[in-house]
């Protein structure tokens, strides 16, 4: 009998956070799932089965925003990926203004991302953009950074780095601190030098941390909207067209079902990519 009392009470301490995980997240996900299945508005609804879904992946501009969109989340997470790991390595050496320079790669993360878009945006004007204007000092034409089909989606996606790659960096840190110091007395014993150590220890044992950036900034970039909307909304024609920008202008036009059928449709598509990557990853890490 104190054995069962002692078990309701240690799952006494579960029960905020699971009435908070039911409200915010399995209860809208099962409203959700009912509603994909309807015709509704903020008043009425109807029952229509699958017909959503089915107008779903006949949109026109379906195929392209599959595409972008995996084409943004493999190009940003790299990039966050290599440039977060040559950061974090970097900002762990003996430099006197580590401190301050860690604050400064943080600090764009800090940042709104609709103030990120249009501030960019607005750098990248093919006349009045200060990238521009830099570049015909020295004597190159740049580019429509946003009004080339070719590449505005690459534009965007590397201001979502600048933007993102200080998470990045800071979970590159905090696993390269996590590295014992004795590896390192132990290489340099045996003549190893600044390559050694980075290839030998830093980038085997910094795996879990490099495993969580590539996690994260994969789902975020599959799950991208705002900066897109902000800097493109989807433009120019449907070359910045991501699976997200397609369903809310879905919900814009007010096709409310089909565009809840969309967002099941999306959380879907990152779990399948989501979690055999994880277990992929997982298996590479190794234990300190």
């Amino acid at each position: 009998m104190m054995q069962l009392t002692k078990k309701i009470y240690s799952y006494k301490f579960l029960l905020p956070a699971g009435i908070i995980y039911f409200t915010f997240f399995l209860l809208p996900t099962v409203i959700s799932l009912f509603f994909s299945l309807t015709r509704w508005t903020l008043t009425d609804w109807e029952f229509i089965g699958l017909e959503n879904y089915e107008m779903f992946f006949t949109e026109s501009s379906l195929n392209i925003g599959f595409r972008n969109t995996l084409i943004y989340a493999v190009v940003t997470s790299g990039l966050k990926v290599i440039f977060g790991l040559l950061l974090g390595v970097f900002l762990c050496t003996e430099i006197k203004t580590k401190g301050f320079l860690r604050s400064m790669v943080f600090f764009p993360n800090l940042l709104s991302t609709i103030a990120v878009g249009v501030v960019f945006s607005s750098m990248m004007h093919p006349s009045r953009g200060i990238i521009n204007m830099g570049l015909k000092l020295l004597g190159v034409k740049g580019p429509d950074w946003l009004g080339n089909t070719n590449i505005a989606l690459f534009s965007v996606a590397l201001t979502d780095v600048w933007k993102g790659v200080g998470v990045a960096t800071v979970i590159y840190i905090a696993g390269i601190m996590s590295i014992p110091r004795q590896y390192y007395e132990a290489l340099s014993i045996d003549g190893g030098d600044s390559w050694d150590r980075f290839w030998n220890v830093t980038l085997p044992l910094c795996r879990p941390a490099m495993n969580s950036v590539i996690i994260l900034s994969f789902i975020g970039g599959l799950r991208t909207f705002d900066l897109v909307w902000a800097m493109t909304k989807g433009g120019p024609g449907f070359a910045t067209d991501l699976i997200a920008s397609i369903i809310y202008k879905q919900y814009q036009a007010g096709f409310y079902g089909l565009s809840t059928a969309g967002n099941v449709i999306l959380f879907l598509g990152v779990s399948i990519l989501a979690f055999p990557l994880y277990k992929y990853l997982s298996r590479s890490e190794v234990d300190l």
